[in-house]
C-alpha cells in the first residue's frame, strides 16, 4: 500500500513515476503515459519538441500543447526532472537527486550519482555557515579521445 511517505523515495522505473502521479492524485491521461514511457525508453535529456516529434513518429498523436502542459506538471510535482540550459529546457526521467556530466560536444547530459568525500562536505559548510542536506553537480567536458 502507498502512502504519502513514498513521495520521499527516488522513482525507480516506469510503473514508480505511474504510481506517484496516483499518489500525488494526478489524472494519467493517455498524453501523461505517453510521455512518462519516452522518457523513462529514452533515458535521456529532451526538449519539449524532441518529445512531441518522437511520440507523432510513434503513432502517439499528441499536440504541443498538451506535450508542454505534461512536462510542466510532471516536473512542478517533481516525476520527471526539468533541466534550465540557455538553449531550452530539456526533461528527463530521474527526479531524484543527481548530478550531471554535459558533454560540451554533443550537448548530452549524462546522469551520475556521485557521492563528495565528507571533508568537501565540511569544507563547504565550514565556508557558509550551511548545513548541506542534498548537492547536485554539474560537470563540463568533452568525449575522451
Amino acid at each position: 500500500m502507498s502512502s504519502s511517505s513514498d513521495l520521499n523515495l527516488p522513482i525507480q522505473s516506469l510503473e514508480g513515476a505511474i504510481e506517484r502521479c496516483q499518489i500525488l492524485g494526478m489524472r494519467l491521461s493517455r498524453q501523461r503515459r505517453y510521455i512518462l514511457e519516452l522518457l523513462w525508453q529514452q533515458k535521456e535529456h529532451l526538449s519539449a519538441r524532441a518529445i512531441y516529434d518522437q511520440l507523432n513518429r510513434q503513432g502517439r498523436e499528441i499536440g504541443h500543447t498538451s506535450v508542454y502542459q505534461n512536462l510542466e506538471a510532471l516536473s512542478e510535482q517533481g516525476v520527471i526532472e526539468c533541466v534550465e540550459r540557455s538553449d531550452g529546457r530539456l526533461y528527463g526521467h530521474i527526479s531524484s537527486p543527481h548530478s550531471h556530466v554535459n558533454c560540451t560536444d554533443t550537448q548530452q547530459i549524462i546522469d551520475i550519482d556521485i557521492e563528495l568525500p565528507a571533508e568537501i562536505l565540511a569544507q563547504v559548510e565550514a565556508k557558509t555557515g550551511v548545513k548541506v542536506s542534498d548537492y547536485r553537480i554539474d560537470f563540463f567536458g568533452t568525449k575522451a579521445q
